[in-house]
């Protein structure tokens, strides 16, 4: 039987503090054909939800064309990934919430207004919205648009149409495919975030603060998923049966010391056979949002 081909962009660029990584889809969408990734300096970017996040743009320019003019491709769609600290998800409910998308978004945003560092009204708001068992779910993503279009116009620049922009662990999560809740951990320089899916739903996010500039030590992390799976557990009534990891983790040890204190079964986000054979110098579980973007 034919693969079914996919739709939408055929290149994904992820922009991270350490490096910016492009890849391009196969056209079956099974894998990837080809991905390369550039080192950024310390400092050119600095991802931050109320602040400019780019301080060279300079240099990512020339990182973001390199990488891109590497996996090739004659089309300029491209999925931006951006890093997790610049964008605030949120999970909502509420009782009751407008049918209409202009009094929908006006309530969302009175809901965000005091947990956000910025104005809200000044930010691009996106969301997904579930009715379900008499009660009304929201998973949203607002960034700053001041923020947004600092990444937007370097791709615009080069002559490329981001049209589709998503945070590093929304993208990521497009490599989870199960029915039994799964808990995901994407972790780079600032942030880590646990996300569980279960019921095809969104019903966990938490994006912690990596306060050392490095991704968190193992006994922390285990500490935090620990309390987390609890909280689900206890809130849901259901238990997670899969951990996958990517980022900037050590994966092998992260995956022992899980395993041993939760008694769940952990993996990659990104299957060795969805990228090929080649041996990248950074660590392919850094692929896990280009990954996630484009097959997901």
């Amino acid at each position: 039987m034919a693969t079914a081909r996919k739709i939408g962009p055929t290149l994904a660029c992820e922009i991270t503090p350490e490096r910016v990584i492009a890849a391009r889809r196969s056209d079956d969408g099974a894998s990837l054909d080809s991905y390369t990734a550039r080192a950024l300096a310390g400092g050119v970017v600095t991802p931050h939800l109320a602040e400019a996040n780019v301080s060279n743009a300079e240099a990512l320019r020339q990182a973001i064309s390199d990488a891109l003019t590497t996996v090739g491709s004659r089309s300029h769609d491209v999925i931006a990934i951006v890093p997790d600290a610049a964008v605030r998800v949120a999970l909502l409910e509420f009782d009751t919430l407008p049918e209409r998308k202009a009094e929908a978004d006006g309530v969302i945003r009175f809901r965000l207004k005091k947990a956000l560092p910025f104005d809200v009204e000044k930010a691009h708001l996106s969301y997904e919205i579930i009715r379900a068992d008499g009660k009304v779910r929201v998973a949203c993503a607002v960034v700053l648009s001041s923020v947004l279009q600092e990444y937007e116009t370097i791709f615009r620049d080069l002559g490329f149409s981001p049209g589709i922009v998503l945070p590093s662990s929304v993208a990521s999560l497009g490599n989870v495919h199960s029915a039994d809740p799964v808990m995901m951990i994407k972790s780079d320089a600032y942030t880590t975030t646990l996300a569980i899916i279960g019921d095809g739903q969104l019903l966990l996010f938490r994006t912690l603060e990596n306060t050392t500039g490095s991704a968190p030590v193992t006994d922390q992390l285990v500490e935090d998923v620990h309390a987390s799976l609890v909280f689900f557990e206890d809130t849901y009534n259901m238990r997670v049966q899969t951990i996958m990891l990517g980022g900037q983790i050590e994966i092998d040890s992260l995956a022992t010391a899980l395993e041993q204190q939760t008694g769940v079964r952990v993996q990659t986000l990104v299957s060795p056979d969805l990228v090929g054979t080649a041996r990248p110098n950074f660590p392919p579980s850094a692929l896990a949002g280009v990954v996630g973007a484009l097959l997901g």
